[in-house]
């Protein structure tokens, strides 16, 4: 697909950023093809290597020079956030005193396109004296990290998106989405959770959605709650005074067995109102949550039943109450 040559044209620069997309989904889609015919037995090769590694409590260096460094980096974060220990190291560093940094229970990923980045011979050099297994991610097997490594990953050898050939896009994106493959299989293979997760992830719009019910329920004398014997008034106060629209009913053994809510009592006002027994009014096996739910997971419970407030049971008895306020004003809505 051309660019348009005229300066004036408004639609060259959707032209050029289709022209980007194409291109780099092509990569994508031979990345995907390669897997099948090849690659894949070599990726199977690098897992192993990577999970015999952190058996012997090694890490995974990864290094790069240029944009396959800044790729480099992406990977190296995105392993340690999922459960493979990793972090990146430059090659110029490398050189002055950060080869010291690389224990001989690890093992390196280093990224080139074309292979023949000069900064990294001191890191492979390396590599071969102390026998630390080497994974590369390259295009060129005929290349100086190609013939070098151990463990080579050779990515097809697609043109880049940049009109000229010349800037690095099309091979960085393949780069990142083998770097993220890596990660995926790691993750998988070692059974890394949800709540394994969360330990890395504590801040922000994602730590949040990670957080349990028992970090953000109410307990103890702010959970609203009346026995099924007590009288509906006595019901009425307990939800005025704390405040969440709602109070939970228990039976003699102290299990929840219902809840009343403000619906509830309209419809005890509009038959007429009296001061019954609070089990004659309550709505039976309401909906609860476990502590160890997701806060995420109890918001798409909330929206489901298009209710505000879940109590927190355990072992059939409410240990704690949580209200939408406070998933908002912890971050998960």
């Amino acid at each position: 697909m051309a660019f348009a040559e005229s300066p004036l044209d408004t639609r060259a620069p959707v032209v050029a950023a289709r022209r980007t997309v194409e291109l780099e989904m092509q990569g994508l889609t031979a990345l995907r093809d390669a897997l099948d015919n090849g690659l894949g037995e070599a990726f199977e090769a690098a897992v192993a290597a990577v999970r015999k590694v952190q058996a012997q409590n090694g890490r995974l260096i990864v290094t790069g020079m240029g944009k396959s460094g800044h790729v480099g980096r992406k990977i190296a974060a995105t392993l340690a956030s999922t459960g493979t220990p990793a972090y990146f190291v430059h090659p110029g560093e490398a050189s002055h005193g950060d080869l010291g940094m690389i224990r001989d229970e690890d093992a390196v990923l280093a990224l080139s396109w074309s292979g023949e980045a000069p900064e990294l011979s001191d890191i492979i050099a390396f590599c071969k004296r102390f026998d630390i297994p080497l994974i590369a991610i390259t295009s060129r097997p005929e290349s100086a990290l190609g013939t070098a490594a151990d463990l080579p990953l050779f990515l097809p050898a697609m043109p880049e998106a940049c009109p000229n050939g010349l800037a690095p896009t099309t091979s960085t994106t393949m780069q990142l989405a083998m770097g993220d493959a890596l990660a995926v299989a790691l993750l998988s293979m070692q059974g890394f959770s949800a709540q394994d997760f969360r330990r890395f992830h504590p801040g922000g719009k994602l730590g949040s959605k990670l957080r349990k019910a028992r970090d953000l329920m109410h307990k103890g004398a702010a959970i609203p709650l009346v026995s099924q014997g007590v009288p509906l008034s006595q019901a009425i106060v307990e939800m005025t005074s704390k405040r969440f629209g709602v109070t939970g009913v228990t039976d003699e053994a102290g299990r929840l067995a219902g809840v009343i809510t403000d619906g509830d009592l309209r419809r005890a006002f509009a038959s007429r109102f009296e001061d019954r027994p609070v089990s004659e009014v309550m709505t039976r096996t309401p909906r609860s949550v476990a502590p160890d739910m997701l806060a995420t997971e109890i918001l798409g419970d909330m929206n489901e039943a298009g209710i505000t407030t879940l109590f927190v049971v355990e072992d059939g008895r409410p240990v704690g109450i949580v209200h939408i306020h406070d998933l908002l004003r912890s971050g998960v809505a």
